[in-house]
């Protein structure tokens, strides 16, 4: 028996992993053929930055694109989440660069650009409004139905943070709720722009620990500590994500959406990085300083390369390795509510159009950190 019992058990221990570390075989059937729309700044940018400066652009580069021999303008080692969630929703390519002359577009384009902001207008880029304008100009592309049925992506708000702060060290409590309302009524703004358009299916994150981030621990000299001053002013973006968007669904009829929560799965891989198989959280693979966070493919910077970048969560100073980039797709596209809600866009994408949500964004229990806790929320983000 004791021999039968072991095999039983391996086979079902080999089918919880497939389960859990393939969800999209299992999850992702009858994902209808509809197509993917992202915006923001270089988290999402697809190679966009290019056409618009004549300027030397690292992204263009190697060692960006390392793991899959192809820089192209995305600021990655490989990959980034939107040609992961495209790969799942059935689309045969990368999401191209919207700005790309005779880019197929057909399932979709990325819109975001590398430095973009929500307020101002950056040098060389375009901030949100210019990018929801660009899908405007594209819209004739796509029929009104198509629109309706497709996923609308939204990544956006980092620089902002990073530039307020630089330029605003001194800033006390209630200029940094001033600057705060300001951005998050401009992202609702542009939000309802796109559904005047004709989108109707949102998915927003939130902003990482910004004060985390290896060139900010790197420029505010805080070692292996995080500047908790930048972490605050996500905080107070992010309580105001969730309950903006369940305004917008109560009050705009087939309005959909969900958050992604990506504050929280951040911080747990640097809080507990073995859990989730990443050796260095703190510093990136590719750059020069204290945290390896700056200049990466830069020329005249004499940057350094990690030998594995997978083992990294930040394959430069500000943006995520490939590893983790595919990580947080599947947690986007298939996870449960401690990461993604009210639904995940497996869920969202099948949600029958022209019709209002029966759930809305709930304000998260305040979670206990704790090791053993940890565990529990690493099992059910499906890692």
């Amino acid at each position: 028996m004791a021999p039968n019992f072991s095999l039983a058990s391996v086979l079902g221990v080999l089918l919880v992993f497939t389960l859990f570390h393939n969800p999209i075989i299992v999850a992702g059937q009858h994902i209808p053929a509809v197509a993917l729309f992202t915006f923001g700044d270089s988290n999402f940018d697809a190679g966009n930055r290019k056409f618009i400066t004549s300027g030397t652009l690292p992204q263009n580069f190697w060692p960006y694109g390392k793991s899959r021999d192809d820089p192209n303008g995305k600021l990655s080692d490989g990959k980034i989440v939107p040609d992961f969630i495209a790969k799942f929703m059935g689309i045969s390519h990368d999401l191209p660069p919207a700005l790309k002359p005779g880019a197929d577009a057909s399932r979709g384009a990325s819109f975001a650009v590398d430095s973009a902001t929500i307020l101002g207008t950056p040098k060389d880029s375009l901030n949100l409004n210019q990018q929801v304008r660009k899908f405007d100009q594209m819209r004739s592309n796509w029929n009104d139905d198509y629109i309706l049925k497709s996923l609308f992506m939204i990544s956006m708000g980092m620089e902002d943070y990073l530039n307020f702060t630089k330029s605003n060290p001194a800033a006390d409590g209630s200029a940094q709720e001033a600057f705060v309302t300001s951005v998050s009524s401009r992202l609702k703004y542009n939000i309802e722009m796109l559904y005047s358009f004709g989108a109707s299916k949102f998915v927003v994150y939130t902003l990482p620990p910004l004060g985390c981030l290896p060139i900010v621990r790197q420029d505010f000299n805080t070692g292996n500590d995080c500047y908790e001053k930048l972490n605050d002013l996500a905080k107070l973006h992010n309580a105001k994500i969730g309950p903006m968007l369940n305004d917008l669904a109560t009050a705009k009829p087939g309005f959909q959406f969900t958050v992604f929560d990506f504050y929280n799965v951040i911080l747990r891989r640097t809080q507990r990085n073995m859990n989730f198989r990443f050796s260095l959280t703190n510093v990136s693979c590719c750059g020069t300083g204290t945290h390896n966070a700056y200049g990466c493919g830069l020329p005249n910077v004499h940057s350094k390369l990690c030998e594995y970048q997978r083992s990294y969560l930040y394959f430069d100073g500000r943006h995520n390795s490939e590893k983790a980039q595919e990580s947080f797709a599947h947690l986007l596209f298939g996870a449960d509510p401690n990461v993604i809600q009210p639904m995940n866009i497996r869920e969202l994408i099948t949600y029958p159009v022209n019709t209002n949500m029966s759930e809305f964004w709930k304000e998260p229990v305040e979670r206990n950190l704790s090791l053993v806790h940890d565990n529990v929320v690493s099992a059910s983000e499906s890692m």
